[in-house]
């Protein structure tokens, strides 16, 4: 078995190498996009993996594996959007997006490390089923905090929350992967 940093890495190559390659097709569109229309696309792929995974009959032929992606990528973006805000007109090159791409995935891995040390790789005896619902929640939160305007009075910031979705969808992946 891999350790869990490489197995991370292999997903996130994955993303990674999508994204490079819808910024070939469509550019940075995804620049006009606010936070909070970020936050839904995730809530979507999220309900959509709570679907397939209840669900016996697939009207789709796309599985669970492309809705994590999703997630992946689009709390990615979100973490750029906190960072530089969004605009009126895509602006950033796929060079500077995959500059910006990587920047996130280091620091939401060195996240991970940290809390998989403390947690002793707890996630590995989870099912799929549960991480999707921690998404799940974690959208929720987000979609709260950002009803708030940003405002929290003791719980993490957003950006946090994107972290975590973030990681919970590479252990999906993950998991997805071994099965």
């Amino acid at each position: 078995m891999q350790n869990t940093s490489e197995q991370y890495d292999a997903v996130v190559n994955e993303c990674r190498s999508l994204f490079i390659k819808k910024m070939s097709d469509y550019g940075s569109a995804w620049r006009i996009l606010r936070l909070p229309s970020l936050t839904d696309q995730i809530f979507i792929k999220a309900q959509r993996i709570r679907q397939l995974q209840e669900n016996d009959v697939r009207k789709v032929d796309e599985g669970e594996k492309s809705e994590f992606i999703g997630i992946i990528n689009y709390s990615i973006m979100a973490l750029v959007q906190l960072e530089l805000g969004f605009v009126e007109q895509p602006d950033l090159t796929t060079e500077e997006a995959t500059v910006l791409y990587d920047k996130y995935v280091a620091i939401t891995k060195d996240l991970m490390e940290k809390k998989n040390h403390d947690y002793g790789e707890a996630w590995r005896d989870m099912r799929v089923s549960s991480l999707t619902d921690l998404i799940l929640q974690k959208l929720l939160r987000v979609k709260q905090i950002e009803n708030n305007k940003g405002k929290t009075l003791v719980s993490e910031g957003i950006d946090a929350n994107y972290q975590d979705m973030i990681n919970y969808a590479v252990f999906a992946m993950i998991h997805l992967n071994e099965a």
